[in-house]
């Protein structure tokens, strides 16, 4: 059974920082794009960037110079870390993952709240 467990949200104060965590388990096939999204109240689920198997990124104009995201190819772990973080920020931050052949698998969610 496919596990995807994101940790790390929490509240924190505008300008802080926050480490995301999301680790797959019982997966079988190869994760070739692992990713990170989210959503606020009353928006449309978003992304805030993703990773493929091979390092390549891609981060939302957003989070692009703020957010940085890492993988371990061989434990199935990616990590979002968040500086500088705003308000605007805060929503629900979802892992996802893409595996080959194409299968895609979402997190439960982890809450994030910059206070301003």
């Amino acid at each position: 059974q496919v596990h995807v467990v994101e940790s790390g949200g929490g509240l924190v104060q505008t300008g802080g920082s926050l480490r995301l965590s999301c680790t797959a388990s019982g997966i079988i096939f190869r994760i070739n794009v692992m990713g990170w999204y989210r959503q606020a109240p009353g928006k449309q689920r978003e992304l805030v960037a993703q990773i493929t198997s091979g390092g390549s990124t891609n981060y939302a104009d957003s989070a692009r110079g703020r957010f940085t995201i890492s993988r371990d190819n061989a434990k199935n772990t990616v990590d979002l870390q968040m500086n500088s973080l705003k308000p605007e920020d805060t929503a629900v931050y979802y892992c996802k993952l893409i595996t080959v052949p194409l299968y895609e698998y979402w997190g439960q969610g982890t809450q994030v709240t910059v206070s301003s």
